[in-house]
């Protein structure tokens, strides 16, 4: 397997390439770039459902809002896909400030401010992940019965991309100098976690009960 060229644009890689990036020596991609791609799959089975209910009924408003449903899913999936590379290309600006000689006055400061830019990246994440949540309650409630394990499934994996995403939060703002800046980062993760991964799990826990007629 050849390795990875300088330059590469993640999300286009093939599964087998981007998994074996993932495992290589290299920095990037990795939990940041994996959260994102599971972020996606997500929002990917939400349109799924979306693209099996699409013309199937009679109610005008409802076909209405399958279609608007697949497009914030289309938007999403995008949007976080976009964000392999947002996360990949943050790391670059930290790792160049870290090679910095200690004795350089300006080194701390640029270190601080290359470590806030590659916490946005997977904050990102998580806010596009919460609205993924969103979308996936609404299309569990509207989406062709035929695809709700589907829908289950992107459940479970908006929660674990919840999850990643955070941890990657957390190792940035655990290396910022400014505390009051690195708190208010965290307090916004931390904000979508206690409100979404809740939410994630319970519509994947409703949906499987569903299924094995526990309810």
């Amino acid at each position: 397997m050849a390795e990875l060229d300088a330059g590469f644009v993640l999300p286009e890689l093939s599964l087998e390439a981007f998994t074996r990036g993932v495992a290589a020596r290299t920095p990037t991609p990795g939990g940041g770039g994996a959260s994102a791609l599971v972020g996606a799959l997500a929002a990917s089975l939400a349109m799924m459902c979306g693209g099996f209910t699409r013309g199937k009924s009679d109610d005008a408003e409802l076909e209405a809002d399958i279609e608007r449903m697949i497009a914030e899913g289309e938007r999403l999936r995008g949007a976080l896909l976009a964000l392999i590379d947002a996360d990949a290309a943050a790391f670059e600006p930290v790792a160049a400030a870290y090679e910095i000689p200690r004795a350089d006055p300006t080194r701390r400061a640029r270190i601080d401010t290359a470590t806030a830019g590659a916490a946005e990246a997977p904050l990102e994440m998580i806010r596009n992940l919460a609205h993924t949540v969103i979308l996936l309650e609404e299309m569990g409630k509207k989406g062709s019965r035929l695809l709700i394990a589907d829908v289950a499934c992107g459940a479970v994996l908006a929660a674990a991309a919840l999850k990643s995403a955070s941890v990657n939060v957390f190792v940035n703002t655990a290396a910022l100098a400014d505390r009051a800046f690195a708190s208010a980062l965290e307090a916004e993760a931390d904000d979508y976690l206690a409100e979404y991964v809740p939410r994630a799990e319970r519509l994947a826990a409703a949906i499987t009960d569903t299924i094995r007629g526990r309810e």
